[in-house]
């Protein structure tokens, strides 16, 4: 742990508490400042602040959703070591990487290196070639009475404004056939169903004159075939519901 030399403030996460006091000693001497202690399972319920801690060591790192919070509890530029981890090195750094880390790397077997980003979290910066590119960016600018502007209004002509007719907004009977579509929405299926039920052959309709085939002047007053044009006999007539229920 010669890297960590001058650090002045660790953290040792533990899951073994067997030689403890050893390996905390280790610690000590090799960074030369104080180190904390934290059991691994009571790591979720810490209340440490950010920016807490130079340094922090894990043993046996399997802590999935926690380095989040590790990467809150560091200094900018602190530095994470993981030892005695298990499973694959490459999914452990792959996932330290996404937690925001940088510089992950493999130090030795069983032991991982990380460092967090040389400033704090949500911290802001201004960028510095917003004043070298200022003539550049100006070119985006609008100076005002000095442009000439085009009105909206000019890009549209008189038929552009016309409110379409909504019957030929119709998706149906596009194939010169009056036929609804399938799972029809613009109305026709239900138009061609009122006309469907409203027409009624007149094969049981009679006539109590005989004269309604030769037109209105020879029809009765009750005649269900008033107003329509004279046809010849035996001829077959289709009538609406409303002419159906007068008496013949």
């Amino acid at each position: 742990m010669e890297q960590f030399k001058g650090l002045k403030k660790s953290l040792y996460i533990w899951t073994d508490s067997a030689d403890l006091d050893k390996r905390v000693e280790e610690l000590k001497t090799a960074t030369g400042g104080e180190v904390a202690l934290e059991n691994v399972h009571r790591l979720s319920f810490s209340s440490y602040a950010n920016s807490s801690f130079d340094l922090i060591v894990i043993e046996c790192a399997q802590l999935t959703d926690s380095y989040v919070k590790l990467l809150h509890m560091l200094k900018p530029s602190g530095k994470l070591h993981l030892v005695s981890f298990i499973g694959p090195a490459s999914s452990l750094l792959q996932e330290v990487k996404l937690s925001g880390f940088i510089n992950c790397r493999e130090d030795a077997q069983d032991a991982l290196t990380a460092e967090k980003p040389g400033y704090e979290t949500g911290s802001s910066a201004r960028l510095s070639f917003a004043k070298k590119n200022a003539s550049a960016l100006n070119v985006w600018k609008i100076s005002g009475d000095d442009e000439e502007l085009i009105d909206e209004e000019d890009l549209l002509d008189e038929e552009d404004k016309q409110k379409p007719d909504p019957a030929g907004l119709r998706v149906c009977s596009t194939t010169g056939k009056r036929k609804a579509c399938k799972n029809c929405s613009c109305g026709l299926a239900e138009e061609l169903e009122t006309e469907k039920q409203s027409q009624k052959p007149t094969e049981n309709a009679k006539s109590s004159c005989g004269n309604c085939y030769l037109g209105d002047a020879f029809r009765c007053s009750t005649c269900p075939y008033l107003g329509m044009p004279a046809f010849k006999p035996g001829e077959k007539v289709q009538l609406g519901d409303n002419l159906l229920k007068s008496d013949i």
